[in-house]
Parts: C-alpha cells; sequence; structure tokens
C-alpha cells in the first residue's frame, strides 16, 4: 500500500508538496522525500512529532539518537504504518538547528503500488520555496520581538552600551598592587611522597 502525504511549508504563502510513500517505510525515508521535494540542503539535524487529532504532540522521533543511554527510538525504527495510523493523521516535522524549516505533513489517501517506482517520489508541487526559512518572530511597534514584554521593560542594550564609557571610572578603585604569595612548600609534609 502507499500513502499519499501532503507537505506543507509553514509560510504565509502557500508552499506544499504532494509524497508518495510505501507504509512499510520508515520515518527516515520520509524524510529523504521531504529534503528532496523541497530541495533542502545539507544534513542538518531533524525530527518528526507525531500528532494527535486536536494538534498535541504524542510522540518525538529524532534523526538520531540523543538519548543518554543510547537506545531512544530513531527516525529509522519507526515505519509510516505506525506514525500513520488513519487517514488524516497528522505529523509536525522540523528540519535545521539555526535556520529552523517547519513542515505539517497529513496522510491524504491510499493508493495500490506503481511498478517500477522509485519511492518516495515527488508527485505534485505548489507554491515556490523561499530562500531562506520563514522567521517566526512575532512584531510589535515595528520590532522583531520573540518576548515582546522585554521591550518594554528595559531599554535597549546597544543604547545603554554605547552611553557609558569607560572614561569615567577611577583608577583608583582598581588595586594594581599584587599579593604576596607563599609557593615553598613544607619540605616536612613530601616525605611520604
Amino acid at each position: 500500500m502507499i500513502y499519499k502525504v501532503r507537505v506543507i511549508l509553514d509560510t504565509k504563502d502557500d508552499v506544499f508538496r504532494d509524497i508518495e510513500i510505501r507504509e512499510k517505510q520508515t520515518l527516515w525515508n520520509l524524510h529523504l522525500g521531504i529534503k528532496s521535494a523541497f530541495s533542502l540542503m545539507g544534513d542538518d539535524l531533524s525530527v518528526f512529532n507525531i500528532l494527535d487529532k486536536d494538534g498535541v504532540i504524542v510522540k518525538t522521533v529524532p534523526l538520531e539518537d540523543m538519548s543518554d543511554d543510547g537506545d531512544g527510538e530513531i527516525m529509522s525504527d519507526v515505519y509510516l504504518m505506525e506514525a500513520f495510523e488513519e487517514e488524516g493523521a497528522k505529523l509536525h516535522f522540523q528540519y535545521g538547528f539555526m535556520d529552523l524549516w517547519e513542515f505539517f505533513c497529513e496522510k491524504v489517501e491510499e493508493l495500490d503500488e506503481k511498478h517500477a517506482v522509485n519511492y518516495p517520489i515527488t508527485m505534485f508541487r505548489f507554491g515556490n520555496m523561499p530562500l531562506k526559512a520563514p522567521s517566526k518572530t512575532a512584531k510589535k511597534n515595528g520590532k522583531n520581538s520573540v518576548m515582546p514584554l522585554m521591550d518594554d521593560e528595559f531599554g535597549s542594550f546597544e543604547d545603554e552600551f554605547n552611553a557609558s564609557s569607560f572614561a569615567d571610572e577611577d583608577e583608583d578603585d582598581f588595586d594594581d598592587e599584587e599579593e604576596d604569595f607563599n609557593d615553598d612548600f613544607d619540605e616536612g609534609d613530601n616525605e611520604d611522597i
């Protein structure tokens, strides 16, 4: 059985791809299909979040095992038929670290397998991929801010840094004299060594 999965880029423009993949392939194969369909470069870390019907994360499946004991579940351990148990099931996919690309994956339908097709395969493309990952920061009063309250309570760091000067410091506040340290060891204590 083949799953048709619609992968939607989390951006204000409509950008999505339809990927067909075998139900017995793993999330690792879907990860490769998404990278290919959206022309994502590099080998950045990625993670799938399996969501319930309300969009709450049920399970997180990373590309590589990050657990302390080394026996955590990774993408190559989870088959698509486990991740997409029913039509309409959804996954949240994150790719990258500094430039974080976020996608929503939904199982649209089940199809019969076509012979001589190398799955996963991109069957439909809509929208142009942006050159860089969409920003998630909220705008308030023309400023980009993850925590808008911080801008209201405190002044700008650049303003405070540029306003202060080390010329105002009193040189007498610093003690240039070095303390005398006794580096001589008691020879009687070292006889046992």
